[in-house]
């Protein structure tokens, strides 16, 4: 390999770290707070109800879901406008700061009812935060990536996304384990969110030295970025409702095997907190493990029939899960939960590769944050608050059920509906702003493949 094709192999390895690495802080801020969410429950929303205090700590989290879609309004249009790296650097420090700032956020006992307003303050900065992230991050990555290679490069996306909440799950429920139920709701429930200061500002001095995605360079070189992203987005009405609808499926899926479970498994089912922290450690990893497979399979045998298929069985299967609960054993219920947790991450394999395809360069982070944050707060973040909500209406464990049903209908109809031509094929010359090192189109070729 020639000394220039190393430095830009060098320099697209340098911007999926980058990238990739305050995404692993965004997934850690919010894993840790569903699952502590028992301990922030009885800490800031007091209740001689335990289900009532664990239903508004879960409301909390899906309000800061709710204000996705706004912060996707506000930073999808400033990433199509004046680029995806400020973009990150700033929707990082938004996310980072307000996790630490629950670490020291007095209680209800402390300041009565100013305690779960503030908590809710913030939660609606990080949902303010992870709406813009998603959208840009997307499409740095598939941009650095190109054709050819937009599945595999964005399951790294999934993966990294997976390893976050991993992380807040070894950190919360590892406490919780070796600590105990008191030493956590006496405020041991703070360190794992003030854990996100350092690695937050660790992520943030890898950030400011990314260099923007080839792709927007080129539009930007040559006047072509959108001046009006949520204007021009609109012109692409049938991608938009097409995302919105394949990522029903994927939000209420990621949700539930993520950050529900846990919850699910210890509060409904009575299992230990040994068996819990088990369950969602191999859950979580072998559907990280198999993201990356997923995404090479379909970026070379196509992304719709692999979607399809997987999400049938996925639909299938999260029924089959709630069904087996009545009466299960942690023996009995490791088996629906592990093919739960495999079909998740084949499905969340290329969701964000078909994203990226289905809409243009120059709204595509715009399009990204309305198709994707919408669904992800109807279908994702409200899937704990709903779960609870049927199980408590209906006094039936297998109730919520009937919610994770919808979402895979949902997915699967827009699956059947999409078309061929509703990929997006753009000529769009990304190579010099990487590669303004390297000398002959030869060389450019073997790097990004035919265009």
């Amino acid at each position: 390999m020639s000394t220039c094709l190393q430095t830009a192999t060098r320099q697209r390895r340098r911007a999926f770290i980058g990238a990739t690495s305050g995404h692993l802080i965004e997934w850690y801020d919010y894993g840790v707070y569903g699952f502590l969410a028992v301990y922030i429950g009885q800490s800031f929303f007091v209740s001689d109800d335990p289900t009532t205090s664990l239903l508004s700590s879960f409301a909390a989290f899906a309000l800061s879901f709710f204000i996705r879609p706004l912060g996707g309004l506000f930073f999808g249009p400033f990433a199509d406008k004046i680029g995806r790296r400020r973009t990150l650097i700033a929707v990082l420090i938004l996310m980072s700061g307000s996790t630490f700032l629950i670490g020291l956020l007095p209680t209800y006992d402390a300041i009565g009812i100013a305690a779960p307003i503030l908590l809710i303050l913030i939660r609606c900065i990080q949902g303010f935060s992870a709406g813009g992230e998603i959208g840009t991050i997307t499409s740095f990555i598939s941009e650095y990536a190109g054709p050819g290679r937009r599945g595999f490069s964005t399951s790294w996306l999934m993966v990294t996304a997976v390893l976050g909440l991993v992380l807040g799950g070894v950190v919360a429920n590892g406490m919780t384990y070796f600590l105990g139920s008191e030493t956590m709701q006496s405020g041991g429930w703070r360190i794992p969110f003030l854990v996100a200061g350092p690695m937050g500002i660790i992520s943030m001095y890898i950030r400011l030295k990314l260099e923007d995605s080839p792709e927007f360079l080129a539009l930007l070189k040559a006047g072509e970025t959108s001046k009006a992203p949520l204007r021009d987005v609109w012109k692409w009405k049938r991608s938009i409702a097409l995302v919105f609808m394949i990522i029903s499926l994927h939000s209420s899926i990621f949700y539930l095997v993520l950050t529900y479970a846990s919850t699910y498994m210890s509060r409904v089912l009575n299992f230990d907190n040994g068996t819990t922290l088990l369950y969602g450690f191999l859950a979580s990893s072998s559907a990280a493990l198999v993201m990356p497979l997923g995404g090479m399979f379909t970026d070379r045998y196509g992304r719709k029939k692999f979607l399809l298929v997987v999400g049938a069985l996925a639909t299938f299967t999260m029924a089959w899960l709630f069904r087996s609960a009545v009466g299960a054993t942690p023996e009995a219920f490791i088996a629906p939960l592990m093919v739960v947790a495999i079909l998740f991450g084949l499905y969340a394999s290329s969701t964000y590769a078909l994203m990226s395809e289905l809409l243009p360069t120059k709204v595509r982070s715009t399009g990204i944050a309305i198709a994707y944050n919408i669904p992800v707060a109807v279908f994702g973040g409200s899937a704990p608050f709903v779960s609870t909500w049927l199980i408590q209406k209906t006094g039936d464990i297998s109730a919520p059920w009937y919610f994770y049903l919808v979402t895979g209908v949902a997915s699967i109809l827009a699956l059947l509906l999409l078309r061929d031509n509703d990929f997006v094929h753009e000529r769009i010359d990304a190579r010099e702003p990487l590669e303004s090192h390297l000398k002959g189109a030869h060389q450019a070729e073997n790097l990004y493949g035919p265009r």
